[in-house]
């Protein structure tokens, strides 16, 4: 989908491109792509490298044109992940700056009116533009990070009492995802640091935005690198647990069978064609299902009072 607005606050959509305006664009189909080298005029290069989910995030300078890629946090179902990133590029020239990514998301998102309404007045210029994406990508990484950590929570319940293995590739889907998240935000971090430090960069920046990005991003990063640590020893202590509690199953299953043959061992005794003192007695039969029963049950009291059951 393709949005144009006349200002980098996103109030006002407009039909066509204009002087200083902004284009977003999410979740391209094809038509809409062969439009951005017919209309817009991007590089056929940068295009490829923008819709690669697998780009680096990077700042490039041209005489023309400048293009930051960051990557940013992304619901969904990737082989099973629920969170992962993808690039977001923003293309910079003197007529417009477009912004394009490969699919919906909560940094930019496309059905939203203004992602800025409520720091309209402060978006002047398309390098502050920038820091305010840096700003918003941390604030996700952040909403995101929680809900992996209560998703992990809710897996560590059910791994506490199971015996297989489904629990413990869940937490490793987990794992995946904060691994995903500390690898972009280190990326976004340089590309922050190169933009703060780069000549080409005529526009004054605005110090505290820049300042509270990089707080932002830093804290994310550090969060996600924390719930990756706990989680890498949690995995280790809960592989054990599994194997634990699959014993703890295998004793118990053995001890029943334990209980389970000494009835079957009297009345294999008793009923071998041999004589024996009983075979005409009328409380033959009554008489040793009661000592069955009863040997049962002490071999149970013996088991519970040694704490085996």
């Amino acid at each position: 989908m393709i949005k144009i607005f006349k200002t980098f606050g996103g109030y006002n959509e407009i039909p066509s491109t204009d002087k200083g305006c902004w284009i977003n664009i999410a979740n391209p189909n094809k038509e809409e792509i062969e439009r951005l080298s017919s209309d817009f005029h991007l590089p056929d290069d940068i295009i490829q490298d923008i819709l690669d989910p697998d780009e680096r995030s990077r700042i490039e300078f041209d005489d023309d044109w400048t293009l930051i890629i960051m990557r940013i946090p992304v619901k969904g179902n990737n082989h099973g992940v629920p969170f992962y990133t993808v690039p977001l590029g923003i293309f910079i020239t003197d007529d417009f700056t477009l912004t394009l990514c490969i699919q919906d998301n909560e940094v930019l998102a496309i059905n939203i009116v203004s992602p800025f309404r409520e720091h309209y007045k402060e978006i002047s210029d398309v390098v502050n533009f920038i820091l305010r994406l840096f700003l918003l990508s941390g604030s996700v990484y952040l909403l995101y990070l929680k809900q992996i950590n209560k998703m992990t929570s809710l897996i560590e319940q059910d791994l506490e009492k199971s015996i297989k293995n489904r629990e413990l590739n869940e937490l490793l889907k987990m794992e995946k995802c904060l691994v995903y998240f500390i690898t972009s935000i280190k990326a976004n971090e340089i590309v922050l640091a190169k933009l703060r430090n780069s000549k080409k960069v005529t526009t004054e920046i605005n110090e505290d935005l820049l300042e509270d990005a990089l707080i932002e991003n830093k804290q994310a990063r550090e969060m996600a690198q924390i719930y990756s640590d706990i989680q890498s020893g949690m995995m280790d202590a809960f592989a054990s647990v599994i194997s634990n509690n699959l014993n703890v199953v295998m004793k118990q299953l053995t001890l029943i069978s334990i209980i389970l043959m000494i009835p079957t061992l009297i009345a294999s005794i008793f009923g071998m064609n041999v004589p024996n003192f009983m075979e005409k007695s009328y409380w033959a039969l009554p008489s040793i299902i009661l000592v069955s029963l009863l040997l049962s049950v002490l071999g149970v009291i013996l088991f519970r009072r040694r704490h085996w059951f």
